[in-house]
């Protein structure tokens, strides 16, 4: 009987230890499964992140390997001096070659309105910018690094970007008249005495770009009447009118005229003359009640309907990078926009030091063709002298 007993609790036993062991066996089962198809759910993200990783490295590898190729036609009413370094350099880093039209008239963009040539159209005056602006003769898009221009130097919707910027004053030769004999104001050329300075003074012809910017400021200032005044004063008492700027420097500096009207940095280009370089300069309206400086900058838009589009934004994206920000201002000598980049030489005076015109320089489109009108109308637009 013992025996029969002990042969019962051992099956029994067994048994249990059986149905105990085949227990772990079905959980640890259950548990590898679970955790097999945890690792595969993981490696399958993992896959797929890699997966994204990798196309989404492909696609800026693929951006960064665009090459672009064919022609950019630039309109410029530049002086080639100032702008073809500009063109030469990007067509040797692109492969893009550009025909450029220098000293081109903006209105040149209207007459093409149905038969667009451009893709990118330069200009030394605000005014003429946001003029085609208005007229939808640009087109607006966002560009890489187009926020290191302050929004008050872009037009709203970026059609027209600005690079460098100036301001007007007068020019003189110091060995023929001294500082405290010169003009400080714009409304001082009001008076005939400055006719009567040895060798006088020199003004560019309405026509020029510096010319129409400086008018519509005045307009912006003191309204029509007062204005063709002084466009009729300065004809009439100017002993040179001349085509450019750079024409009055070099008179000036040798001695032809005392003073004359020009951008800024006309002089610090004179300055760099081996020689006719004993030069000074009045930044004019500087006092407490005055209305400061005419400031006016230099820029570039897109045309609508460009035929080499893709290039045309290439070639803006292109010159928004700092280094192109600088080569825009190139020999011009004018003050960069961006206040991250130092002006190019040691003599500047950093826009924040100067006491400016307060007008937006958009408002300068609204003044545009009109003040065209108004100088053709005096006939200061032709004249020469």
């Amino acid at each position: 009987m013992k025996k029969v007993l002990m042969f019962l609790l051992l099956a029994v036993l067994s048994l249990g230890i059986l149905a105990a062991c085949g227990g772990n066996g079905n959980n640890n089962a259950a548990e590898n499964a679970d955790d097999n198809a945890g690792e595969n759910a993981a490696n399958e993200n993992n896959d797929a992140v890699e997966n994204e990783a990798e196309e989404n490295n492909d696609a800026n590898n693929n951006e960064e390997a665009v090459e672009l190729d064919g022609e950019l036609v630039v309109y410029s009413a530049r002086n080639e001096q100032f702008v073809q370094a500009l063109l030469d350099k990007f067509t040797e880093e692109t492969g893009v070659e550009v025909r450029a039209l220098h000293e081109a008239d903006p209105l040149q963009l209207q007459e093409e309105a149905g038969n667009v040539q451009a893709d990118v159209f330069i200009s030394n005056d605000l005014g003429a910018l946001e003029y085609l602006n208005q007229q939808d003769l640009l087109e607006g898009f966002d560009p890489e690094n187009v926020e290191s221009i302050d929004e008050q130097f872009r037009a709203e919707n970026n059609e027209w970007i600005a690079i460098s910027a100036r301001a007007r004053g007068f020019i003189y030769n110091k060995d023929m008249i001294s500082e405290d004999e010169m003009p400080t104001k714009m409304e001082d050329l009001l008076d005939a005495e400055w006719a009567e300075v040895e060798n006088g003074y020199a003004i560019t012809r309405g026509g020029n770009g510096g010319m129409i910017g400086n008018v519509s400021a005045l307009r912006y200032e003191w309204g029509d009447e007062r204005t063709t005044e002084w466009i009729n004063s300065i004809q009439e008492n100017a002993a040179g009118i001349f085509e450019g700027h750079g024409d009055i420097r070099r008179a000036v500096g040798a001695g032809e005229h005392a003073f004359g009207l020009v951008n800024n940095y006309y002089y610090h280009q004179q300055l760099e003359e081996p020689t006719d370089n004993n030069v000074g300069f009045i930044y004019t309206d500087q006092g407490e009640d005055e209305m400061g400086a005419i400031a006016n900058a230099a820029g570039l838009g897109l045309v609508a309907g460009a035929p080499n589009d893709e290039n045309a934004r290439a070639f803006i994206e292109w010159v928004l990078e700092e280094e192109n920000q600088l080569a825009f201002v190139g020999e011009s000598l004018e003050v960069p926009i961006n206040t991250d980049l130092e002006p190019p030489y040691e003599e500047a005076v950093p826009f924040s030091e100067l006491k400016v015109q307060d007008m937006p320089l958009k408002e300068l489109g609204n003044y545009f063709q009109d003040t065209r009108a108004l100088i053709e109308d005096a006939g200061l637009d032709l004249e020469l002298r």
